[in-house]
C-alpha cells in the first residue's frame, strides 16, 4: 500500500451516521478475545454472547445483522438512544474491524478508493486531519488482527 498521497494526512470525523455499520449483508470479525470483552460488557457468558449476537459465515463468527429501512444493521448499531444519531452499543469493547475504520487498506489505496468512500461516509473529509502515522498505525493493526 502505497501512502505517499496522504502523506499531509487526511481529514476524517465520526458523524455518528452509522453508515459503516449498516448496508448489504457483510461480515464484523472479531478475535476470541474481543468477543470475551464483548461479553464482558453486556453481562452474560461467552457462550450466551456467541449464541444470541452472532453468526457462523465463511470467514468464521461475525456480529449478526439485522435488516432496517437502512439496510442490514450491525445487531450493536444503536438508532435509538441519540436522536438523529447511530452509535455503538458495545463501543468500549467494538472489535478491531470497527476500531480502524476508516483506515481499512481497501480505502487507502488511492484518492480514488478514498474518494469513494467519502460518497458512503460522510465523515470523509471532516474535522481535523489524521496525521499519515497515526493512519498507518491502523491500517497495519486492521491488516494484522483485522
Amino acid at each position: 500500500m502505497s501512502d505517499a498521497w496522504y502523506e499531509d494526512g487526511l481529514r476524517f470525523e465520526c458523524t455518528s451516521c452509522g453508515a459503516c455499520c449498516t448496508g448489504p449483508p457483510g461480515y464484523v470479525r472479531f478475535s476470541d478475545e474481543e468477543g470475551a470483552r464483548i461479553a464482558e460488557l453486556l453481562g452474560v457468558s461467552v457462550s450466551t454472547f456467541l449464541e444470541a449476537y452472532t453468526k457462523h459465515t465463511p470467514a468464521g463468527r461475525s456480529l449478526d445483522e439485522v435488516e432496517t429501512e437502512h439496510g442490514w444493521d450491525c445487531v450493536f448499531l444503536d438508532r435509538e438512544s441519540v436522536p438523529g444519531k447511530a452509535v455503538c452499543s458495545i463501543y468500549e469493547a467494538r472489535p478491531t474491524q470497527c476500531r480502524t475504520f476508516p483506515w481499512w487498506p481497501e480505502h487507502l489505496r488511492s484518492r480514488t478508493t478514498w474518494g469513494a468512500l467519502g460518497r458512503a461516509c460522510e465523515g470523509v473529509g471532516q474535522g481535523p486531519v489524521i496525521p499519515a502515522s497515526t493512519i498507518r498505525v491502523s491500517a497495519r493493526k486492521q491488516q494484522t488482527d483485522g
